[in-house]
């Protein structure tokens, strides 16, 4: 078997593989079908391109466990989380990020590297031989995904995920508007003004919600059964399961004053999050949706503030493939069948952008250490990672295997009681064993 580490997809997990094996001295082969051979989803050929939101989610590392899987990323030296930071939108307590100048700057870190080449061009069927990381995503082409089902003989599960639509700055309505972080929120002024909100009136907001309800959507085809991921349902899907539903969720008024009419309280907000460093694109949050192009202008116009909006991407609905790796991985992330392929990033069933890039990372200095003749345990289970990680590849329930975020449910339990009070303290002691056991877990590598 050679010495060489061949990663399929370009995308979060397989960018982060190969900064991590390329970084631990094994020569990496990408393998990345865009711009050759395109999706539904991506614009560009560039690696690790954020495809719905520009956000990688909550940054606080303390009390979030998101955000302990970015300080964790962090003290690995991942080259996504460097990345991110250095080209950080303003965006209260989120870590959200300028997606072009994101994607572009990686593309160039990984194509920089010595030991990282680039092969254009689509691979069809699993490989047999030599050492691989099947990091294809969500999007994976219907060949590949075929080779693998047979290979495993194994069904691939499926969701349907949803992409938000983008706006012009220029064409949203500012003496409508207001720039407000949710209480506030962020260390600066900047921050505390990351976000656009539009208010709505209770006759507004019911209806929008008539509207939304009645608007053309997009059909699925016949034999399409799969269902959605709950941390990215369509607005239309959040609607019919409430009138209220959306009021409750990403158009909740709360912690928000409107700046023009400070004595109004608002029944509703839209809130939209800068999409890139120049200010001239805002991403309307939450807002994933399957309408027809045609009734997304005239809904989305129905929020004030947007009556005039043009559009820089409008969204679209598409559908995801996920492997069982419950029952096919184990816990080295490696193909129980074919034990010289991992597998990472959202294919093996976690959601998110930052979950995606760590089980990357995972698999990149594993597939490293074996290829170097050493063996790289996972990382503890009261880490983020070692969470996550043991979650897919056998802590979850095979027959009711769906895509998960990370969160402190997949954590061991702590001895911290108290209330609501006792939360925060819980998860301050969560955060606090993880980042010691992180480190010991890394020191031990050296």
């Amino acid at each position: 078997m050679t010495n060489k580490l061949h990663i399929i997809g370009g995308g979060m997990a397989g960018s982060e593989a190969a900064w991590q094996a390329a970084q631990a001295g094994v020569p990496v082969v990408i393998h990345e079908m865009r711009p050759e051979v395109g999706t539904f989803a991506h614009q560009t050929g560039n690696f690790a391109e954020m495809v719905c939101s520009n956000s990688f989610r909550s940054d606080d590392h303390e009390q979030n466990a998101v955000g302990l899987l970015h300080w964790e990323m962090g003290a690995a030296n991942g080259l996504l989380m460097e990345t991110a930071r250095k080209h950080r939108l303003p965006a209260g307590g989120a870590l959200a990020v300028d997606r072009d100048a994101f994607s572009a700057d990686v593309t160039a870190r990984l194509r920089a590297h010595p030991l990282i080449s680039v092969e254009d061009g689509e691979i069809t069927k699993l490989p047999t031989d030599g050492n691989w990381i099947i990091a294809t995503g969500p999007l994976t082409s219907g060949a590949l995904a075929e080779s693998i089902r047979a290979a495993t003989h194994a069904e691939s599960l499926a969701f349907f995920d949803a992409i938000a639509p983008i706006v012009y700055t220029e064409s949203i309505d500012m003496d409508i508007a207001w720039r407000q972080s949710r209480y506030d929120k962020g260390e600066t002024e900047e921050e505390q003004k990351a976000y656009l909100n539009c208010p709505m009136t209770k006759p507004q907001y019911e209806a929008f919600i008539d509207a939304l309800l009645a608007a053309d959507k997009t059909e699925f085809h016949e034999g399409e059964t799969a269902g959605y991921f709950d941390g990215c349902l369509p607005i239309e899907v959040m609607a019919e399961r409430g009138r209220d539903t959306l009021r409750y969720g990403p158009m909740k008024p709360i912690g928000l004053t409107n700046a023009h009419k400070p004595e109004e309280k608002a029944y509703a907000v839209v809130q939209l999050r800068r999409d890139n460093a120049l200010g001239t694109l805002y991403n309307i949050v939450g807002f994933q949706t399957k309408m027809k192009y045609g009734a997304q202008t005239e809904v989305l116009r129905m929020i004030p503030g947007l009556e005039n909006a043009s559009f820089a991407r409008l969204g679209g609905i598409h559908r995801n493939t996920f492997i069982n790796s419950p029952t096919l991985l184990d816990d080295h992330m490696r193909l129980k069948s074919q034990m010289n392929i991992r597998f990472a990033g959202q294919i093996t069933g976690v959601e998110g952008y930052v979950e995606s890039a760590a089980m990357g990372l995972l698999a990149g200095r594993m597939a490293a250490a074996e290829i170097k003749g050493k063996d790289l345990p996972p990382p503890p289970f009261t880490t983020a990672m070692g969470a996550l990680v043991n979650h897919i590849t056998g802590g979850a329930e095979a027959k009711t295997f769906q895509p998960m975020n990370v969160n402190f449910g997949l954590f061991p339990p702590i001895d911290a009681k108290g209330g609501r009070k006792g939360r925060k303290v819980r998860y301050k002691a969560y955060t606090d064993r993880a980042k010691s056991d992180f480190q010991e877990w890394l020191a031990a590598q050296n």
